[in-house]
């Protein structure tokens, strides 16, 4: 068994948007869960940061012990808010700035880090107020999450503006799909197994199918969901990256920069899709009212309040322009109010040449390979395998299934905001992306949105708890595929 990782000396961590959605559900439970299992240091600093003058240090403990109270016992969890502290601040405007800065610069030298769980238009004035403040020096680093911009050219205007306050080697663009132990095993899964690397092209891979599902609606983020759209929130970044870990050459050695690289590549051999064929290589949706794991739901103009031509729903067919996968569809697909929360991979090879089996022995699919990602992870290899017994050949599709919490227990599983955390105060980027990566995917993904926005056709309407427009069914079978929907 190994030995667990080192604790990193004592850091400090500020949340911008501390009584925010996302560091309730997710980044103060997953330091909560770091500091349970001793990887963070006493000593250490959470200062959570927001505009609501009603709290106080006191306050804010009393707040957060609400959100986390069904995660921990009472002792634990006391230790845990000890910790946090709270300054309430306007972030746009100068006052508070300097007592902030008092606070966080108080310790002297340490890692420090600043997370930006806020509106993705005030990164730019946060990270200008920062280094005002003297607050970017050498061990600080700075956390921006997506959307970073909505295009390539706010993205690049985005990203300058933050590489004037802090270096690129500070700055740690988070997409936590990176974080995920699945994705992550599939660099081990290709790269320290030497049965599929030889495989893995398109000599032998018909093709791949991507699909990030979920269930829910917008919820509390229509206003930004609005503005941004399938496309934008989930496809240029979430599915672009799990393409370019499936699609990437192996890298010269497991470092930040030579994994990066490589996924660069794979961005710019996209092939592209703009004016001339979105509409045979992409679907855009839009839900109505359906039901959900049974029960009845809005539609998106319901939920919104007002007719809106934004897609809830994408699919496309995409292809990697290089010799390992010319001619392989990669076909992507997401979605809101969908049957299934999942989200997976699936690479499926090519058919036998030839069979010698009889059609009474039942049929021959191709093999596939499918990573499960969410809910619960997992690795799949289905085979074709003769039935146990008397009776002949009988042929049946069976699976070889590695579930991460069988094989490896069922203690606490590690979720990828922990990891991502753990490894910015570590320094270490390499599940983060960088700037080149985030524009060279805005510049695959500009043509697309431009052609739609340019096109008279709305999107497309499927019922909640579908699995999306017809047209998405046709824009695979067309090929003579089909969406392997069987997930359960």
């Amino acid at each position: 068994m190994s030995a667990p990782p080192v604790a990193p000396d004592p850091f400090d961590l500020v949340i911008f948007g501390g009584t925010g959605d996302l560091a309730r559900r997710k980044l103060l439970p997953a330091l909560l869960h770091r500091f349970a299992d001793g990887q963070i240091a006493p000593g250490t600093r959470i200062l959570g940061v927001a505009r609501d003058e009603g709290l106080d240090d006191e306050g804010y403990r009393t707040t957060v012990r609400g959100w986390l109270q069904p995660q921990a016992g009472p002792q634990r969890l006391d230790a845990f808010l000890a910790l946090l502290n709270y300054r309430a601040l306007d972030v746009r405007h100068e006052a508070g700035w300097d007592e902030v800065a008092r606070l966080i610069l108080a310790p002297g030298d340490r890692v420090r880090v600043f997370y930006l769980a806020t509106a993705p238009d005030i990164f730019v004035p946060i990270c200008e107020r920062l280094r005002g403040c003297g607050l970017n020096g050498p061990a600080t680093r700075v956390v921006i999450e997506k959307p970073i911009g909505s295009d390539r050219a706010s993205a690049a205007g985005i990203n300058d503006a933050i590489g004037h306050c802090f270096d690129e080697r500070q700055t740690y663009r988070i997409d936590h799909y990176l974080g995920k132990e699945t994705v992550q095993n599939l660099t081990a899964l290709r790269f320290a197994n030497a049965l599929f690397e030889p495989i893995w092209r398109a000599e032998h891979v018909d093709h791949v199918q991507i699909t990030v599902a979920e269930t829910v609606g917008v919820e509390g983020r229509a206003a930004y969901y609005d503005r941004a759209g399938a496309m934008r929130d989930m496809v240029q970044n979430h599915l672009l990256q799990l393409l370019c870990l499936v699609a990437m050459e192996p890298p010269s050695r497991l470092s930040a920069d030579a994994l990066r690289d490589e996924k660069l590549k794979v961005l710019r051999a996209l092939r592209p899709i703009g004016a001339a064929n979105a509409a045979s290589l992409g679907v855009r949706g839009q839900y109505r009212a359906g039901a959900v794991d049974g029960q009845a739901v809005p539609g998106y103009p319901d939920e919104l309040g007002a007719p809106s031509r934004t897609e809830t729903f994408v699919a496309l067919k995409a292809e990697v322009a290089n010799w390992r996968w010319a001619g392989v569809p990669f076909y992507l697909r997401t979605g809101k109010r969908m049957p299934l929360r999942v989200s997976e991979i699936v690479v499926s090879f090519r058919a036998v040449p030839h069979s010698i089996f009889e059609g009474s022995t039942g049929p021959i699919h191709p093999n596939r390979l499918v990573l499960r990602l969410q809910p619960d992870e997992s690795v799949t290899l289905w085979l074709t395998n003769k039935v146990p017994g008397p009776g002949g050949m009988r042929l049946r599709d069976v699976p070889l299934d590695m579930s991460f919490a069988e094989t490896f227990g069922r203690q606490h599983h590690v979720d990828a905001y922990e990891r991502l955390l753990m490894d910015v105060v570590r320094g270490n980027p390499m599940l983060f992306m960088r700037r080149d990566e985030v524009e060279a995917a805005w510049a695959w993904a500009d043509p697309i949105l431009a052609a739609w926005a340019a096109s008279d056709d709305a999107p497309k309407p499927y019922t909640a708890g579908s699995w999306g427009p017809s047209a998405a069914v046709a824009l695979i079978e067309r090929d003579g595929r089909t969406w392997i929907d069987d997930v359960d």
